[in-house]
């Protein structure tokens, strides 16, 4: 791979659901680069194809035709075990729902992501303990989801995705749930690990005031991307 190759490379990116007369093109050709350290937003109305991409991104789900390029490998050419190593040391995921385990503490659920990756009892904990007091959270480690407002479950599921230190953050509709106020303290944290660790991030939102956050802005319409801008007032 060469020093000035992108991050991310998509090329002539498709996806296709069903056959024949029932089958669905949510991709229709996507071109895209992500550099190293960027921070997108990526909004576009429903059935756009935008959690399609993010889900091919996130190696959760496979193109239908094209590549798709990460650090150089191509990762449409990879077997299910092998982007599975790459989802778990590259990459880390918010979601909406915060898809927390309601039983487990809060350090716990941070610590999913080191247990997956072999950590020794001991690094797990001092990992998790760290991320938990990045987002805010120092003396909650042993409080449940339930015992957590919406914006501190979302600091954990902040937590859980940075532990690891990916490389890149895909942040899906990471405010959905949450109030204003919250909202703008969970893009405030975001911005901060772009900012300041320099993870990528790749977030889906419907909202233009999280979009405002992000350096550009990418819009997806039928499956295609409709504009690429630079956001002068972003992150």
């Amino acid at each position: 791979m060469s020093a000035d190759a992108p991050l991310i490379r998509l090329a002539g990116l498709t996806k296709t659901y069903g056959r024949g007369q029932a089958a669905f093109q949510a991709l229709k050709g996507i071109d895209l680069s992500i550099e190293t350290g960027e921070f997108v937003a990526v909004m576009g109305p429903s059935g756009s194809g935008k959690s399609t991409t993010m889900n091919i991104l996130g190696c959760l789900d496979t193109p239908s035709g094209g590549t798709y390029q990460f650090k150089g490998v191509h990762v449409e050419r990879l077997t299910r075990n092998q982007r599975a190593l790459l989802r778990r040391g590259y990459l880390g995921f918010v979601f909406q729902g915060f898809n927390l385990l309601s039983r487990t503490t809060a350090l716990e659920n941070v610590e999913l992501p080191l247990i997956y990756r072999g950590e020794s009892a001991v690094r797990r904990h001092a990992a998790a303990r760290t991320a938990l007091e990045q987002v805010g959270l120092a003396g909650w480690e042993h409080h449940t989801p339930a015992e957590l407002s919406g914006g501190q479950q979302q600091r954990v599921a902040i937590a859980r995705a940075i532990v690891t230190r990916p490389a890149v953050l895909l942040a899906d509709e990471p405010t959905g749930n949450l109030d204003t106020h919250t909202s703008q303290e969970i893009m405030a944290l975001i911005t901060a690990f772009n900012r300041d660790y320099g993870i990528t991030v790749l977030m889906v939102t419907h909202e233009p005031d999280m979009a405002g956050h992000a350096k550009r802005v990418i819009r997806f319409v039928d499956g295609r991307v409709e504009s690429d801008r630079l956001n002068a007032e972003g992150a």
